[in-house]
């Protein structure tokens, strides 16, 4: 087992990572009755693909020898209606600017092919941005 999660009441669960004791608070959004004092578990799937293509990345930059510490990614989530599910997960990566095309490429691919791009039902858009000036 992964995670064990509890519903605490007031559109609010708390996931407790088995492995580390780490804990992450969910809450509902504003625009779903909730108070949107924490990540919504639609926000949590945009950030888990955020994190997995950084992750990815600095894995293959490691064994590139590269450093890309200090990279980040800003995540926009689109949601649609009828019925309610996220309809498009834009990224945006800042990486940076002294990596050479050739490994920039290589990087990218990792991004575009983390296990999350690939968990991510094809239904849902994804426009993943790199942006090599940081």
């Amino acid at each position: 087992m992964t995670a064990s999660i509890t519903y605490k009441g007031n559109l609010r669960c708390e996931a407790t990572h088995l492995q580390s004791s780490s804990v992450i608070g969910t809450d509902a959004p504003t625009d779903n009755r909730g108070k949107g004092e924490r990540f919504s578990p639609t926000d949590m799937l945009c950030v888990s693909l955020a994190t997995c293509m950084l992750t990815t990345m600095g894995i293959k930059a490691n064994d590139m020898n590269l450093d890309i510490s200090h990279s980040k990614a800003d995540v926009t989530k689109h949601m649609a209606s009828d019925p309610r599910r996220v309809a498009k997960i834009e990224v945006t990566v800042s990486l940076p600017k002294n990596i050479n095309e050739k490994d920039r490429i290589i990087l990218e691919r990792i991004g575009n092919n983390c296990p999350v791009a690939k968990s991510v039902h094809p239904d849902i858009e994804l426009a993943l941005i790199y942006n090599w000036s940081r």
